[in-house]
Formats: C-alpha cells, structure tokens, sequence
C-alpha cells in the first residue's frame, strides 16, 4: 500500500501564460506557492479474493473488470497510461472540494502518479511525476488547462514557472527573506464563494476568445511575474503586492466574461470598501476561492462584511508531493 500527500496551490500571477495556446508562441511565466491543505491518494494491490480488478473510491464506488468502464477520467487515463492490468484498489480524500480554484485535479493527477511510479518500481523524481501528470490532463484528456499546477503541486514552495515552447519547464525558487514571506502569508484572506465550477469550460470559453487583445494582455500579466524575480526591486514589490494583485485582476477580467460574475464582482467591491488593497478569484474564475490582500488589522472588519462567505485559514508550505506511507 502506498499513500501520497500532496499540497493544493495558490496561483498569483501569469495564468493563461502556461497555457499551449500562449507559450507555443512566448515562453509563459507563472508565480505560486503551495499551502497546508492536501489531496492524500492511496493506492494498493489487491490481494486474496478479487471481486473486480479496479476498486475506486472516490465521490463515488467503481467496481469493474473493465478499464474502459472506469468514469473517474484521471484513473482511468492513468491507469492506462502506466498499463496496469491487475487487480488494484485506489482512493482518495481531500481536505477542500473540488472545482474551487486551488488546482484540486491537478493535485489529484500528481499524487496518483506518483503512487503508480512507485508501485510499478519506476524511476521517480519531480520532474517526470509533473510531466506524466500534466501530459495525462492536457494531452490525453484534451482538458483546456495549464501546466502550471502540476508542476506547482510537484515541486511546493514559492516558485516561478517558465513554460517553453519546446515544453520544457523551467523552475525558480524566489527568494524571499522569511520576513517577507511571513508578511505577505499574514496579510492574505481566502474566502470560499461556495460557488463551484468547471475550470476546463472556463479555459476553453477564454481559448476561443484568443485575439490579438487577448495576447497583448497575457503578454501584461506575464509581466506581473517578471517584477517579482527582479532581484534589484524584490524588496519594494513585496511592499505593492496587494496593489499589484488588484491591478492584475481588472487585466485579468478582460480576457473573458466567464472569468467573473456580478456575485463575485460585489464580494470584491464589499472587500476593498472594508480595507482591502487587492485580490482576485482563484484559478480559472468563475467562482472557488477569493484572495485578498490587506493589512491585517483590516481583517476582521473584511471577514465581518462578507460574514456569509467560509474563511479557510491556510499557511504556506515548502513541501511538494510526498510520501507519507510506503509497505510492499
């Protein structure tokens, strides 16, 4: 049996720049971290008595003798991917929901990747773990999604992602002081909209709306990560990070009518009047999570006016996908 635990990610600035679409024509950039709320996959070979070859438990029960007949889309792919024709039983449990803008497939198709390299005894590293995921999720699935978060759940930490156009990945440590970190984790709130949504349909609406304006503000947003690698301007940036955030969202808005709503856009408005400096919506938009920056003695008073939204506390982590449980 095999457990992997892997972290869930925040995703600042530059989504839409790992998209293939972008970075097949300018290398993209993205900026994240991951935090402490994770997806845990287990994987094990049955054994003994076997009903049906693939046990899945996941929102809900498969049993089939069928690899084709599985429903769960990631299982099923990888599962095919790696060739696995014997009797295996596969879970998971996830500490936030689904579809809520934390990268929570992604995360899933890593740890699961994971846990399939190290049973199948192959060679494991992150850089092969990141690339089988996101190759099964964009490639295989045809889902109209990026890379960034397969390679932010594989890797952990503060990072900047360089996406290639010969899809190659490059990884940046940013290298903020403690200080700085510490600063920016205790001025960020994230409030569940409790609306959930498809992030692939979002993405393929913003796909389709490619256009010469649309490129010019991915070439803006790409930019936002470029600040925050200047090592001469890191100390000042952190500084303007609420105000950056909320100048990234208006651009980011822009590239499609689905990225917002007048629900969200009123859960913002109501923030930044109570002392907010800035925020987006997390992910692909449409709904999930709200991000926002402000001073922290602003906090209560922004919980206060949005009272009906969930507060989720959160720290960052510096871990990536990780074993937690290993027995042959």
């Amino acid at each position: 049996m095999i457990i992997i635990k892997t972290p869930f990610r925040v995703s600042f600035f530059g989504g839409g720049t790992d998209l293939k679409s972008f970075y097949s024509i300018e290398d993209g950039c993205t900026i994240s971290t991951t935090i402490n709320k994770f997806v845990y996959v287990l994987v094990k070979k049955q054994s003994g008595i076997i009903e049906k070859k693939y046990k899945i438990n996941w929102k809900k029960n498969e049993y089939t003798n069928n690899i084709n007949k599985i429903e769960h889309p990631i299982i099923r792919e990888t599962l095919k991917y790696f060739k696995i024709n014997y009797p295996i039983e596969i879970a998971s449990f996830a500490d936030i929901p689904a579809s809520t803008g934390l990268g929570s497939s992604s995360a899933f198709a890593v740890g699961l990747v994971h846990a399939l390299l190290l049973l199948e005894k192959k060679k494991v590293n992150k850089k092969i773990i990141s690339k089988i995921a996101s190759t099964i999720e964009v490639d295989i699935l045809k889902r109209s999604i990026g890379k960034q978060d397969h390679y932010a759940s594989c890797y952990g930490g503060f990072n900047r992602y360089i996406f290639k156009k010969d899809e190659t990945v490059v990884i940046k440590k940013l290298q903020f002081t403690y200080k700085q970190i510490k600063s920016l984790e205790d001025n960020l709130i994230m409030l569940f909209t409790g609306i959930k949504r498809d992030a692939h349909k979002i993405l393929q609406h913003q796909s389709k709306s490619n256009n010469q304006k649309n490129y010019d503000n991915f070439l803006k947003l790409k930019n936002f990560c470029n600040k925050y690698f200047d090592q001469s301007s890191r100390q000042n940036n952190i500084k303007n990070f609420g105000k950056d955030l909320h100048n990234y969202w208006k651009l980011k808005k822009k590239l499609s009518v689905k990225i917002s709503n007048h629900t969200i856009d009123n859960y913002y408005d109501i923030a930044i009047k109570n002392g907010a400096i800035g925020g987006k919506i997390l992910g692909a938009g449409g709904g999930g999570f709200l991000l926002f920056y402000s001073r922290k003695k602003n906090h209560k008073k922004i919980i206060h006016s949005l009272s009906n939204l969930s507060i989720l506390d959160f720290k960052f982590t510096k871990s990536g996908t990780e074993i937690i449980y290993k027995k042959n």
